[in-house]
């Protein structure tokens, strides 16, 4: 062990290359390459490849799928923090005349619009977008909408080559040179690009029941290019993977991207294995909750998720139309890794600086009877938990107006006001109405509705 901070055991790497080169032997791909980022950091990359002594490095491009959609949220998004837009917008606002006038922004970045999952024939992944010159060509006149707006999630491609329209409509130039302006070139992302650059990866289609292969099409797929376009090597998802992790002020904020990871569209099952956020896809796997993406474009498949909890990412990519499971493979190498070498916790230390009103506020609070407690945090933070378990805990944000918002769980946007009686002391917190008294049910004339005048009694 060299000592380096961003150095992973030999254990843990040899596990790691392990699961990759059962993924590309077993998955049949001409090649497979991964990698691990921790706490932002590249900490190992891997890759396995049919020709002996050869194998892709991370600078080798590979088409990434529907990873391109991550891409255009955050244009849109970016839109929004400008005030540009708003997620409530129906597309018409923006972009009238299209098929989806009706659709909202955050319908269209959750696969909530109800819109049809896919263009009309011929299969817009293996053939040139001259094939389809108009936003009228991507979908049926007839019955675009196969749900109804903000029921259920239901993917959609055409969903988002409309965001990209929308950005180039706001923009006014292609959605590419704003991607490349706006995103990639500040976090030095320039081996992602919408069309193939030495070095590159060809893809292939390999027979399902025997072992030979043929190369799949290379196309341009135009307005359709938002939903899946893009090429990108390892050691650049690796920097999407960081971004995506913590954020970047001159890409978009954390607090931003946070919102983005939140599930918006209903789940695709009732146990909540995979949902969608706004363009972010999140998955739960062996009692973790990961976002990220998945990809998939004939020759090739590709995944990345972020674990927040364990502070990894993971990226695959593989060359070939099927076989490989790179979101599977992905998720596994997240977990291989925190299994090895578990995360750390940050060093407790003690708060630089402490307001003794703010202290006072601390320790137990009474929503009825139920017993809470708050405590102070770092930059003024309050965090409320609810002694037993439930829902209703929350970390609350301070404001200028002396107020505070909830920044999660059930209390997430509300506000909590500290209320003092006549002699200035605190009498209750109020959370979106509901108080919080020192003592159960007490003292009575803060209770909404009061309290009956026996008190407490042995019944």
């Amino acid at each position: 062990m060299t000592g380096l901070p961003d150095e992973l055991l030999p254990t843990t790497r040899r596990a790691l290359l392990h699961r990759v080169a059962l993924a590309q032997a077993e998955g049949r791909a001409p090649a497979v390459v991964a990698g691990v980022v921790r706490d932002g950091r590249p900490v190992w990359s891997g890759a396995r490849s049919m020709i002996d002594g050869h194998a892709p490095t991370p600078d080798v491009q590979f088409r990434i799928g529907s990873i391109t959609k991550t891409f255009v949220a955050v244009l849109v998004l970016r839109l929004r923090d400008e005030g540009l837009l708003d997620l409530a917008d129906p597309l018409s606002r923006h972009l009238p005349g299209t098929p989806a006038d009706d659709a909202t922004v955050a319908h269209l970045l959750s696969h909530s619009s109800g819109l049809a999952a896919e263009t009309p024939g011929p299969w817009w992944e293996r053939t040139e977008g001259s094939l389809r010159p108009r936003l009228d060509d991507l979908l049926e006149a007839e019955r675009p909408l196969k749900h109804p707006a903000g029921r259920l999630l239901h993917y959609s491609n055409p969903g988002y080559a409309l965001l990209g329209a929308l950005v180039e409509k706001v923009r006014g130039e292609p959605w590419g040179e704003v991607l490349r302006r706006e995103v990639l070139a500040p976090l030095g992302m320039d081996r992602t690009t919408l069309l193939p650059e030495h070095p590159h990866a060809g893809g292939f289609a390999v027979h399902p029941w025997a072992d030979v292969m043929r190369p799949e099409p290379l196309t341009d797929t135009g307005l359709m290019g938002p939903a899946g376009q893009l090429w990108s090597t390892g050691a650049d998802l690796a920097r999407w993977a960081a971004f995506l992790g913590a954020g970047d002020d001159k890409v978009l904020a954390a607090d931003t991207l946070a919102e983005m990871r939140r599930p918006v569209a209903a789940p695709l099952d009732d146990g909540w294995t995979t949902a969608f956020g706004l363009g972010l896809q999140l998955l739960r796997h062996e009692g973790r909750l990961l976002y990220g993406h998945t990809g998939s474009m004939p020759g090739f498949t590709a995944g990345l998720w972020v674990s927040e909890a364990d502070g990894l990412a993971a990226y695959a990519l593989a060359n070939a139309t099927s076989g490989v499971g790179t979101s599977l493979l992905t998720a596994r190498l997240i977990a291989l890794t925190a299994e090895h070498e578990p995360r750390l916790p940050e060093p407790w230390r003690p708060l630089p600086e402490v307001d003794q009103e703010l202290l006072e506020l601390t320790g137990p609070w009474y929503w009825g009877a139920a017993p809470n407690v708050l405590r102070l945090r770092a930059g003024r933070v309050l965090e409320l938990t609810q002694l037993g378990g439930g829902t209703r805990g929350s970390r609350f944000r301070p404001e200028p107006d002396g107020t505070w918002t909830g920044l999660d769980n059930y209390y997430a946007g509300e506000t909590l006001r500290v209320v003092r009686g006549a002699d200035g002391s605190v009498s209750h917190l109020d959370i979106g109405s509901f108080v919080y008294t020192r003592e159960p049910y007490g003292p009575a004339d803060t209770v909404p509705g009061g309290v009956d005048p026996e008190g407490w009694q042995a019944m």
